[in-house]
Parts: C-alpha cells; sequence; structure tokens
C-alpha cells in the first residue's frame, strides 16, 4: 500500500518503481488530481500493477496506456477552451453580482461547502463548520448543507446533501478541477431548489468556487461570503508557490468578495486586507471564532487518556493541532527542551502532550531529539475531533504558540482551539498576537508571550508550571469570558442581525 503524495514525493526524486504491484490509497476515487499524469509516470517507471483504493474500500483499476495518453491529450487541447470559457462567466457574472439582493422572511439557509478536501477528520475547519451549521440550528433556522463530503459531527439527515466532485475533463490541469465544480454543484441544487427553498445562502468561500454568486445572480437571494484568505496568498507563503492558474482564482475571489450582500470574516487584520483591495467596509463583518461549551467545558473527563500516556501525578503542557506552518508548533518543542536543559529538575514531573499531526510534524521530531526529549514528550498523532476534549482535559496547561506571518503581514487567523482552551478552563500560554492578544488579558485569562519568541515561552511555561493556583485563576477566568462572549450560538446571531441590518 502507499500513498497517492508518496507518489509525487517518487516523482519528483526520479525514483522508479519497477515490477512493482501497487495499492494506492487515496481519499476518494471520484476525484484524484493528475490521475493520467501519475498514472502515466507508474507506467513509464516500469510499475507492474496498480489500482487506486480510497476509504470507502471501492478501488479504480489502472488504464491502459492508450488510454492514459488519450486523456492528456484531451486535456491539453482542452485546457485553453476551459481558461476562456470559466473567464466568460466571471466576466457575465460580475457584471450583475454587485445588486443587493433581500430576504424572503424565511428562516431558512442553504449552506455551502465546497473545498476539495476529503476525509477531513480534525482540525480548526472541522470545528468551524459544524459549529456555524449548529448555531444557525440553535437560531430555530432550517440548515439545509450540500456539501462535497461528508463532515465531522454534522447530521447525515434528510437536511444534508452530498455532492461528490466528479473529475473528467481537466483533471489534469492544476486548479481546474475546482473550478469546474461549478457547474456540476449548480446543477445539483437548481435542480433540488423548490425542495431547498432558502431565504439566503451561506457559503464557506473555497478555492475556484463562485456557486453562491450564481445561485444569487439566479435567484435574488442574499449570499454571504465567509472568507477564511486569499488562496492565491496561502499558496505562495504556506504552500511555497504560485497557483498555477493564479489570475483566475484571483478573479473568482474578487467575483466572490464583490458580489456578497455580507461577508464574515474572523479577525480585525483580514476586513482591513479586504478593505485595501476596495471591497466596501459597511458589508464586512468582523465575526470571530467560537466554541460549543457544552462539547468543551472543565466538566470533561480526561483521566482516560492520562493513564493511556502514564500521565497520572504529571503536570502536562499541552497542545492540539493540525500543525500548520503559523501554529508554531515547532518553537513549543525547542521551548520545552530549552525549559529541561535550563531545568533539569522538570524532567521527573512534567510532559509536553502534543495531539495531532500535520506539515511541521518532522521539524518538531527534530527539535525533541535534539534536545533529548523524546522520552518525556508525547506525540499522539491524529486524534478525532470529537476526542479532543478529553485529551486537553488530561492537559494542566495548553499553548497556543502561534508565529507571525513569514512575510510580515498581520496575523489574520482566529484559532478554534484559542477558544476551546478557554472553554476547557485550563491556564493558558498562548502568544500576543493580533486577535489572540485581543481575546486574551495577560495575568487575567491567560499567561501572553512574545510570538515566536523561544525564551519568551519558555518563561511563560515556567511561571505556570510553578503556580498551579494562578493557573486555575486564569483557567477559570477564560472560562467565564468565552461562555459570556464566544459561543457558536452568539456567532450565528451576530450574523443574521448583520444581515438583516443589510437585506431585510
Amino acid at each position: 500500500m502507499i500513498e497517492k503524495k508518496d507518489i509525487i514525493v517518487r516523482l519528483r526524486a526520479k525514483k522508479l518503481m519497477r515490477g512493482r504491484d501497487l495499492d494506492i490509497w487515496c481519499d476518494t476515487i471520484t476525484a484524484i488530481s493528475n490521475k493520467d499524469i501519475l498514472e502515466l509516470y507508474l507506467f513509464l517507471s516500469g510499475t507492474a500493477h496498480w489500482r487506486w483504493i480510497d476509504v470507502k474500500e471501492r478501488s479504480l483499476s489502472r488504464q491502459s496506456f492508450l488510454w492514459i495518453s488519450a486523456n492528456l491529450l484531451r486535456d491539453v487541447l482542452q485546457w485553453p477552451f476551459l481558461y476562456l470559457k470559466t473567464l466568460r462567466e466571471i466576466t457575465s457574472r460580475s457584471k450583475v453580482s454587485n445588486v443587493r439582493a433581500r430576504l424572503n422572511g424565511k428562516s431558512s439557509l442553504l449552506f455551502l461547502r465546497t473545498d476539495h478536501w476529503f476525509n477531513i477528520k480534525s482540525g480548526g475547519s472541522v470545528g468551524h463548520l459544524s459549529g456555524v451549521i449548529h448555531g444557525f440550528r440553535a437560531l430555530g433556522y432550517k440548515t439545509n448543507v450540500v456539501s462535497t463530503d461528508c463532515l465531522v459531527n454534522v447530521e447525515k439527515d434528510s437536511d444534508f446533501y452530498f455532492c461528490p466532485p466528479v473529475y473528467g475533463i481537466g483533471r489534469n490541469i492544476p486548479n481546474m478541477p475546482e473550478i469546474l465544480y461549478n457547474d456540476q454543484v449548480a446543477s445539483f441544487i437548481e435542480n433540488r431548489w423548490n425542495e431547498l427553498s432558502p431565504s439566503f445562502i451561506y457559503q464557506r468561500y473555497s478555492l475556484g468556487n463562485y456557486t453562491g454568486v450564481s445561485l444569487k445572480n439566479r435567484y435574488k437571494i442574499p449570499y454571504v461570503c465567509e472568507y477564511n484568505g486569499s488562496f492565491p496568498w496561502m499558496a505562495r507563503n504556506w504552500g511555497g508557490r504560485k497557483l498555477f492558474h493564479e489570475k483566475l482564482p484571483t478573479r473568482i475571489e474578487l467575483l466572490n468578495l464583490y458580489g456578497a450582500d455580507l461577508i464574515v470574516v474572523v479577525s480585525q487584520p483580514m476586513k482591513d486586507e479586504l478593505v485595501k483591495r476596495g471591497i466596501e467596509d459597511g458589508k464586512i463583518l468582523v465575526n470571530p471564532n467560537g466554541v460549543d461549551p457544552e462539547q468543551y467545558s472543565p466538566d470533561v473527563d480526561g483521566s482516560g487518556v492520562r493513564r493511556k500516556y502514564d500521565l497520572v501525578g504529571k503536570t502536562v503542557v499541552g497542545f492540539i493541532s493540525t500543525f500548520g506552518p503559523w501554529h508554531g508548533a515547532e518553537v513549543l518543542a525547542e521551548a520545552f527542551g530549552r525549559l529541561l536543559q535550563q531545568f533539569p529538575e522538570y524532567r521527573e514531573g512534567v510532559r509536553l502532550l502534543m495531539i495531532g499531526d500535520g506539515l511541521t510534524m518532522p521539524e518538531v521530531k527534530r527539535k525533541l531529539y535534539e534536545f533529548g526529549i523524546m522520552d518525556v514528550s508525547i506525540l499522539t498523532g491524529l486524534v478525532l475531533q470529537e476526542e479532543g476534549p478529553a485529551y486537553m482535559a488530561a492537559c494542566d496547561i495548553l499553548t497556543s504558540p502561534h508565529v507571525p506571518n513569514a512575510d510580515g503581514t498581520p496575523f489574520f487567523g482566529s484559532p478554534t482551539k484559542l477558544f476551546e482552551y478557554m472553554a476547557m478552563g485550563k491556564g493558558i500560554v498562548a502568544s500576543d498576537l493580533d486577535q489572540i492578544g485581543d481575546v486574551l488579558n495577560h495575568d487575567k485569562t491567560a499567561w501572553m508571550v512574545k510570538p515566536g519568541d523561544v525564551e519568551s515561552l519558555m518563561l511563560g511555561l515556567k511561571a505556570l508550571i510553578d503556580d498551579e493556583q494562578r493557573r486555575n485563576r486564569l483557567g477559570q477566568a477564560a472560562h467565564r469570558e468565552v461562555v459570556k462572549k464566544y459561543t457558536w450560538k452568539g456567532h450565528t446571531r451576530k450574523i443574521i442581525e448583520k444581515l438583516k441590518e443589510r437585506c431585510g
């Protein structure tokens, strides 16, 4: 068994796989990007046999060399036509999308999740999606969900519509499958429009998608765009290279921003970015992330996790993450290493519990080995979203060591784990970075440290390790603050109020 990403690594390293029989794991066999390019590589490298297998155990056998070649030739020839077709559609929609739509009085909405990310089991986006959907429902709004994939903690009932992408023409052209999905999902929704009958559309904006704008134009109802950052910017700064069709996704991004009746962002720096791009100030709602205080609370039992990892009687420094470039996991690993280096007496009674996995894990492991602290550090790997609260409950101190953006722009995030930490009632050590520093107050609801500064983080950890009474006081204050100001129900209430103000 080999993963699709490992095929790409071998391709870049020019490693051959002559004579091998492969089962290639992928997220879904209906949406394999670059499928024919990868199969051509397998064929030319002498791989004997292969088949694709997804998480639902569906399989897809290899194609013939002639079929692979024909698919690649088809995409090369279709490429300019697909590009120009999309450009025309964007242009035509931009001419009518700026007209503000009106609410029709119904307490219902259509929630669109069009990301081409599959089998995501944990992380901030998972908590945000389920939080917003349940928040709308808690306010009495019938919330029909159309999604590319199943969503953790979102019921698969009659209000959930599964619209999986099917990659065909254009699947070997970077970013083109996301753009071509617009036609598929629009047709899916239009065939069910009378059944859905929403008062407004709420879309979590995704790369290359303009379904929300299209539906607004056709049915004359308001479109709310949830904007979590610029995909071209993220590709350049976090992905290490430009998007293949950077101008086209940028134009689609602007189509969404100008066409939306309301844009929801999670932080002030994100709003400032949009205003600089010419977006109307009055239609941008700054609405930080939130938490479900029933799912995350001081009453959650973490004793099972403590027993599992031999943490009973230890002071546990915790961190939960998908280990993105902005999360600062490697900074925490180094800070903990220096702490034990300078204060070796902590080695007996203090442990580091790092929950999750992701891009920066190799660097984290390197730091832990470098300081010789693997024996007092626990790396759990990915845990299911619903198991997260118990893992946090097993900790005495929870850390949010986020780092500034590498290009010097303001940190625009609103970490969901920050609000989950607060709801757990634990002592928090956090970077004093943009919204994190706005939500938390030093020595009142958390211990704040200089972002990206290993020494400052180390001393912050020491301050709470040494003072149980202080961390308890901070944790209790943080819990009171988050329940008062930052729940998902409160988050969605602000959206409804702002939407009524603009489109009522």
